[in-house]
Protein backbone atom coordinates (compact mmCIF):
# COMPACT_ATOMS: atom_id res chain seq x y z
CA UNK A 1 0.00 0.00 0.00
CA UNK A 2 1.53 3.07 -0.80
CA UNK A 3 0.88 6.05 1.58
CA UNK A 4 2.00 9.24 0.30
CA UNK A 5 -1.32 10.98 0.64
CA UNK A 6 -1.03 10.87 4.08
CA UNK A 7 0.93 12.43 7.10
CA UNK A 8 3.88 10.47 8.03
CA UNK A 9 4.56 11.10 11.97
CA UNK A 10 7.67 10.22 14.13
CA UNK A 11 8.65 12.56 16.15
CA UNK A 12 11.75 11.76 18.91
CA UNK A 13 9.54 11.76 22.60
CA UNK A 14 12.47 14.01 23.68
CA UNK A 15 12.95 17.31 22.99
CA UNK A 16 16.94 17.06 23.13
CA UNK A 17 19.50 14.49 22.32
CA UNK A 18 20.42 14.60 26.18
CA UNK A 19 19.27 13.65 29.60
CA UNK A 20 18.44 16.20 32.83
CA UNK A 21 21.58 16.84 35.26
CA UNK A 22 20.40 14.40 38.33
CA UNK A 23 17.61 12.65 36.74
CA UNK A 24 19.56 11.23 34.29
CA UNK A 25 16.20 11.28 32.05
CA UNK A 26 15.54 13.36 28.86
CA UNK A 27 13.08 16.19 28.84
CA UNK A 28 9.94 14.80 26.90
CA UNK A 29 8.01 16.92 24.95
CA UNK A 30 4.92 15.21 26.68
CA UNK A 31 6.40 15.98 29.93
CA UNK A 32 6.92 19.35 28.90
CA UNK A 33 3.71 20.26 27.50
CA UNK A 34 1.87 18.80 30.62
CA UNK A 35 3.56 21.43 32.80
CA UNK A 36 3.26 24.38 29.95
CA UNK A 37 -0.37 23.28 30.05
CA UNK A 38 -0.49 23.66 33.82
CA UNK A 39 1.65 26.91 33.78
CA UNK A 40 -0.90 28.98 31.31
CA UNK A 41 -3.85 27.30 32.98
CA UNK A 42 -2.08 29.01 36.54
CA UNK A 43 -1.80 32.75 34.31
CA UNK A 44 -5.64 32.02 33.41
CA UNK A 45 -6.82 31.33 37.22
CA UNK A 46 -4.60 34.80 37.95
CA UNK A 47 -6.54 36.49 35.31
CA UNK A 48 -10.43 35.00 36.79
CA UNK A 49 -9.14 35.84 40.44
CA UNK A 50 -8.17 39.26 40.33
CA UNK A 51 -11.29 39.83 38.51
CA UNK A 52 -13.25 38.43 41.01
CA UNK A 53 -11.58 40.11 43.65
CA UNK A 54 -12.18 43.00 41.73
CA UNK A 55 -15.99 42.65 41.44
CA UNK A 56 -15.70 41.58 44.85
CA UNK A 57 -14.30 44.49 46.99
CA UNK A 58 -14.95 43.62 50.56
CA UNK A 59 -12.65 40.32 49.78
CA UNK A 60 -10.09 42.14 48.71
CA UNK A 61 -8.77 43.80 52.16
CA UNK A 62 -4.90 43.29 51.29
CA UNK A 63 -3.38 43.75 48.18
CA UNK A 64 -4.61 42.91 45.02
CA UNK A 65 -1.24 41.47 43.49
CA UNK A 66 0.00 39.55 46.60
CA UNK A 67 -3.61 38.48 47.11
CA UNK A 68 -5.02 36.97 44.07
CA UNK A 69 -1.01 35.22 43.33
CA UNK A 70 -1.60 33.55 46.86
CA UNK A 71 -5.05 32.33 46.25
CA UNK A 72 -3.81 30.97 42.53
CA UNK A 73 -0.82 29.30 43.70
CA UNK A 74 -2.37 27.32 46.84
CA UNK A 75 -5.39 26.57 44.06
CA UNK A 76 -3.14 25.42 41.29
CA UNK A 77 -0.84 23.46 43.59
CA UNK A 78 -4.03 21.62 44.63
CA UNK A 79 -5.21 21.01 41.38
CA UNK A 80 -1.73 19.70 39.96
CA UNK A 81 -1.19 17.49 42.67
CA UNK A 82 -4.98 15.92 42.30
CA UNK A 83 -4.64 15.86 38.45
CA UNK A 84 -1.63 13.63 38.93
CA UNK A 85 -2.21 11.59 41.12
CA UNK A 86 -6.03 10.72 40.31
CA UNK A 87 -5.18 10.31 36.25
CA UNK A 88 -1.91 8.12 37.40
CA UNK A 89 -4.55 5.63 39.67
CA UNK A 90 -7.62 6.17 36.96
CA UNK A 91 -5.27 4.46 34.28
CA UNK A 92 -4.19 1.82 36.48
CA UNK A 93 -7.59 0.98 37.71
CA UNK A 94 -9.53 1.28 34.36
CA UNK A 95 -7.20 0.66 31.38
CA UNK A 96 -4.01 -1.33 32.78
CA UNK A 97 -3.51 -5.30 33.57
CA UNK A 98 -3.98 -5.85 37.23
CA UNK A 99 -1.57 -8.33 37.09
CA UNK A 100 1.38 -6.54 35.57
CA UNK A 101 0.76 -3.81 38.20
CA UNK A 102 0.97 -6.70 40.82
CA UNK A 103 4.29 -8.00 38.72
CA UNK A 104 6.20 -4.00 38.71
CA UNK A 105 4.27 -2.26 41.14
CA UNK A 106 6.62 0.89 40.94
CA UNK A 107 5.04 1.23 37.84
CA UNK A 108 2.42 3.43 39.29
CA UNK A 109 4.57 5.71 39.52
CA UNK A 110 6.08 5.78 36.22
CA UNK A 111 4.04 8.65 34.99
CA UNK A 112 6.73 10.14 32.62
CA UNK A 113 5.90 6.96 30.60
CA UNK A 114 2.63 8.54 30.01
CA UNK A 115 -0.81 6.43 31.13
CA UNK A 116 -2.97 9.32 32.60
CA UNK A 117 -6.50 8.86 32.51
CA UNK A 118 -8.73 12.29 32.02
CA UNK A 119 -11.37 10.71 33.73
CA UNK A 120 -8.97 9.36 36.87
CA UNK A 121 -7.30 13.26 36.90
CA UNK A 122 -11.01 14.84 36.80
CA UNK A 123 -12.18 12.66 40.26
CA UNK A 124 -8.63 13.67 41.30
CA UNK A 125 -8.85 17.30 40.95
CA UNK A 126 -12.81 17.08 42.65
CA UNK A 127 -11.35 15.16 45.97
CA UNK A 128 -8.38 17.56 46.29
CA UNK A 129 -10.76 20.93 45.93
CA UNK A 130 -12.91 19.29 48.31
CA UNK A 131 -9.99 19.34 50.38
CA UNK A 132 -9.02 22.49 49.25
CA UNK A 133 -12.69 23.59 50.18
CA UNK A 134 -12.17 22.87 53.62
CA UNK A 135 -8.91 23.88 54.41
CA UNK A 136 -10.02 27.19 53.28
CA UNK A 137 -13.58 27.20 54.71
CA UNK A 138 -14.94 28.25 51.22
CA UNK A 139 -17.83 26.71 49.04
CA UNK A 140 -16.69 23.40 47.37
CA UNK A 141 -18.46 24.62 43.78
CA UNK A 142 -17.37 27.90 44.00
CA UNK A 143 -13.81 26.51 43.94
CA UNK A 144 -14.69 23.77 41.75
CA UNK A 145 -15.89 26.74 38.99
CA UNK A 146 -12.57 28.73 39.47
CA UNK A 147 -10.73 25.96 38.03
CA UNK A 148 -12.90 24.66 34.57
CA UNK A 149 -11.50 26.90 32.40
CA UNK A 150 -7.48 26.52 33.13
CA UNK A 151 -8.04 23.01 32.87
CA UNK A 152 -9.98 23.23 30.01
CA UNK A 153 -6.57 24.89 28.44
CA UNK A 154 -4.07 23.17 29.76
CA UNK A 155 -5.86 19.83 28.50
CA UNK A 156 -4.92 21.69 25.07
CA UNK A 157 -1.65 21.02 25.79
CA UNK A 158 -1.98 17.38 27.25
CA UNK A 159 -3.46 16.49 24.33
CA UNK A 160 -0.91 17.72 22.16
CA UNK A 161 1.52 15.91 24.47
CA UNK A 162 -0.22 12.66 23.36
CA UNK A 163 0.10 13.29 19.92
CA UNK A 164 3.92 13.63 20.00
CA UNK A 165 3.70 10.52 22.54
CA UNK A 166 2.21 8.81 19.77
CA UNK A 167 -0.69 7.37 21.79
CA UNK A 168 -4.26 7.58 22.54
CA UNK A 169 -4.94 6.25 19.11
CA UNK A 170 -7.38 7.24 16.29
CA UNK A 171 -8.99 4.45 14.31
CA UNK A 172 -7.97 3.28 11.01
CA UNK A 173 -9.42 5.71 8.26
CA UNK A 174 -9.03 6.58 4.44
CA UNK A 175 -9.06 10.71 4.95
CA UNK A 176 -6.74 12.49 3.80
CA UNK A 177 -5.70 13.64 6.88
CA UNK A 178 -5.12 10.56 8.06
CA UNK A 179 -1.76 10.41 10.15
CA UNK A 180 0.42 7.29 10.02
CA UNK A 181 2.27 7.07 13.42
CA UNK A 182 5.24 4.78 12.92
CA UNK A 183 5.99 3.69 16.08
CA UNK A 184 2.34 3.75 17.96
CA UNK A 185 2.41 3.20 21.98
CA UNK A 186 0.20 0.58 21.63
CA UNK A 187 2.17 -1.30 19.27
CA UNK A 188 -0.91 -1.14 16.74
CA UNK A 189 -0.68 -1.50 13.00
CA UNK A 190 1.40 1.31 10.90
CA UNK A 191 -1.80 2.47 8.91
CA UNK A 192 -3.31 6.01 8.40
CA UNK A 193 -5.52 7.20 11.50
CA UNK A 194 -7.67 9.58 12.38
CA UNK A 195 -5.44 12.62 14.80
CA UNK A 196 -7.97 11.38 17.69
CA UNK A 197 -5.17 13.87 19.99
CA UNK A 198 -6.22 16.85 17.71
CA UNK A 199 -9.27 16.40 17.41
CA UNK A 200 -9.45 16.84 21.06
CA UNK A 201 -6.93 19.44 21.33
CA UNK A 202 -9.17 22.00 18.92
CA UNK A 203 -12.45 20.89 20.82
CA UNK A 204 -10.70 21.57 24.39
CA UNK A 205 -9.57 24.92 22.67
CA UNK A 206 -13.00 25.59 21.67
CA UNK A 207 -14.33 24.94 24.76
CA UNK A 208 -12.15 27.32 26.74
CA UNK A 209 -13.08 30.07 24.52
CA UNK A 210 -17.17 28.96 25.15
CA UNK A 211 -16.46 28.40 28.91
CA UNK A 212 -14.01 32.28 28.89
CA UNK A 213 -17.51 33.73 27.09
CA UNK A 214 -19.55 32.56 29.62
CA UNK A 215 -18.07 34.15 32.58
CA UNK A 216 -17.83 37.44 30.53
CA UNK A 217 -21.28 37.58 29.81
CA UNK A 218 -22.30 36.32 33.64
CA UNK A 219 -21.64 37.82 36.77
CA UNK A 220 -18.61 35.34 37.54
CA UNK A 221 -19.58 32.20 38.64
CA UNK A 222 -23.21 32.75 39.72
CA UNK A 223 -25.35 30.61 40.38
CA UNK A 224 -22.43 28.69 41.47
CA UNK A 225 -21.58 25.28 39.29
CA UNK A 226 -23.19 25.94 36.76
CA UNK A 227 -19.88 26.76 35.05
CA UNK A 228 -18.74 23.37 36.04
CA UNK A 229 -21.90 21.73 34.37
CA UNK A 230 -21.17 23.85 31.23
CA UNK A 231 -17.47 22.32 31.33
CA UNK A 232 -18.85 18.61 32.20
CA UNK A 233 -21.35 18.98 29.07
CA UNK A 234 -18.60 20.21 26.55
CA UNK A 235 -15.71 18.35 27.39
CA UNK A 236 -17.39 14.57 28.68
CA UNK A 237 -20.17 15.38 25.82
CA UNK A 238 -17.13 15.27 22.94
CA UNK A 239 -15.11 12.91 24.42
CA UNK A 240 -18.19 10.26 24.40
CA UNK A 241 -18.30 10.95 20.81
CA UNK A 242 -14.95 11.17 20.04
CA UNK A 243 -14.36 7.86 21.35
CA UNK A 244 -16.50 6.56 18.42
CA UNK A 245 -13.29 7.54 16.25
CA UNK A 246 -10.33 5.57 18.55
CA UNK A 247 -8.80 2.62 19.61
CA UNK A 248 -10.11 1.00 22.57
CA UNK A 249 -7.07 1.75 25.25
CA UNK A 250 -8.44 -0.95 28.23
CA UNK A 251 -7.49 -4.25 28.46
CA UNK A 252 -10.87 -5.04 30.24
CA UNK A 253 -12.76 -4.23 26.80
CA UNK A 254 -12.43 -5.67 23.30
CA UNK A 255 -13.19 -3.22 19.96
CA UNK A 256 -16.25 -5.57 19.95
CA UNK A 257 -18.02 -4.23 23.00
CA UNK A 258 -20.53 -2.17 23.33
CA UNK A 259 -19.32 1.43 24.58
CA UNK A 260 -15.64 1.76 25.20
CA UNK A 261 -14.12 2.01 28.99
CA UNK A 262 -14.05 6.04 28.20
CA UNK A 263 -17.76 6.29 27.12
CA UNK A 264 -18.45 4.33 30.71
CA UNK A 265 -16.11 6.72 32.30
CA UNK A 266 -17.68 9.90 30.43
CA UNK A 267 -21.53 9.02 31.36
CA UNK A 268 -21.60 10.00 35.01
CA UNK A 269 -19.59 13.53 34.52
CA UNK A 270 -22.11 14.27 31.78
CA UNK A 271 -25.25 13.42 33.66
CA UNK A 272 -23.02 15.59 36.69
CA UNK A 273 -23.06 18.16 34.48
CA UNK A 274 -26.43 18.25 33.60
CA UNK A 275 -27.75 18.46 36.61
CA UNK A 276 -25.33 21.09 37.75
CA UNK A 277 -26.49 23.09 34.79
CA UNK A 278 -30.08 22.79 34.66
CA UNK A 279 -30.98 23.14 38.14
CA UNK A 280 -33.49 24.96 39.24
CA UNK A 281 -32.19 26.02 42.70
CA UNK A 282 -29.79 28.56 42.99
CA UNK A 283 -27.60 27.57 45.88
CA UNK A 284 -25.45 25.07 45.71
CA UNK A 285 -22.24 24.34 48.25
Amino acid sequence: MIFFAYFIWDPSPGMFHFNIPLLNRPLLWYGFLFAFGFFVGYLVLLYLLKRYFLLNAKICKTNLKDQTKRAAERLTFYVVLGAIIGSRLGDVLFYQSFSEIVRHPLSIIAIWQGGLSSHGGAVGILIALWIFAARCKIPFWTAVDFTVIPTAIAAVFIRIGNFFNQEILGAPTHLPWGIIFLHPADGGAVVPRHPAQLYEALWYLISFCILLGYWHRHLPFKPVGKLTGLFLILVFGFRFLIEFLKVEQSVYLSSSSFLTMGQILSLPFIALGLWLFFRKKSSLH
